[in-house]
């Protein structure tokens, strides 16, 4: 087994043990391996080792791969970066999953692309919950009242909300953070948002405590290539 798919199931083992110290599932949890920066022979091997969903956050890096890989493999492919409106044509229908959409004139743009593509097209909303300015995403506060907004799009499906953890080397600090979205999810659901399932957090140094409070993506790219 080379070195990739040794450190892939290495941190299957590792989101397993987080979830059975909560008494979670851990088939519920998707480790989406990012590829960013990472040649196509890797996903390549990857998907040789029965990988399915990968992570992707540069657009002209993103649609290479795509064209390269094909369809024969079948492989989920996430954009994980900020989306800009002038791009989003290419990606709505390529993508299973569009983790970052801040705004409802993001999701107007995403609509006009997914009628002219005739396609639908799943996303999250990204949420900052810790609060920085450096990080996008949107106000916590503000999250509901664009999820109704998006109900009039019909090409347009939000599973999910994401977020972004502050990095630190104290990994406690991120427990708040993830568990802030969780919580948001719930009361969202509560309130009727009832296809909001999914929470995209925790990366290669907290992806643990992600997974402890709720995680169903975990986003693993440095993790996944060490030694390699």
């Amino acid at each position: 087994m080379s070195a990739i798919l040794q450190n892939y199931h290495r941190i299957q083992e590792r989101i397993a043990s987080a979830a059975e110290r909560v008494g979670r599932n851990s088939a519920d949890i998707t480790l989406l391996a990012v590829t960013k920066g990472r040649p196509v022979v890797d996903i390549q091997e990857l998907l040789a080792g029965g990988v399915r969903d990968f992570g992707e956050n540069r657009v002209p890096e993103t649609l290479e791969k795509v064209e390269a890989i094909g369809s024969a493999d079948a492989p989920h492919w996430h954009f994980i970066g900020h989306l800009q409106t002038n791009k989003v044509k290419k990606l709505v229908g390529r993508m299973a999953l569009l983790h970052g959409v801040d705004s409802l004139h993001l999701a107007e743009a995403l609509q006009r692309a997914c009628e002219l593509r005739d396609c639908t097209q799943d996303l999250l909303l990204e949420v900052n919950v810790s609060g920085e300015e450096s990080k996008y995403g949107l106000n916590p506060d503000a999250v509901e009242a664009i999820a109704e907004g998006l109900k009039p799009f019909d090409r347009l499906c939000a599973v999910g909300l994401m977020t972004m953890a502050p990095y630190t080397f104290e990994l406690e600090e991120t427990r708040p953070v993830f568990r802030g979205l969780r919580e948001l999810r719930d009361r969202l659901r509560e309130a009727g948002h009832v296809n909001l399932q999914h929470l995209s957090m925790g990366m290669s140094h907290d992806f643990e405590i992600a997974v402890e409070e709720g995680a169903t993506l975990a986003r693993v790219g440095s993790a996944l290539f060490e030694n390699v």
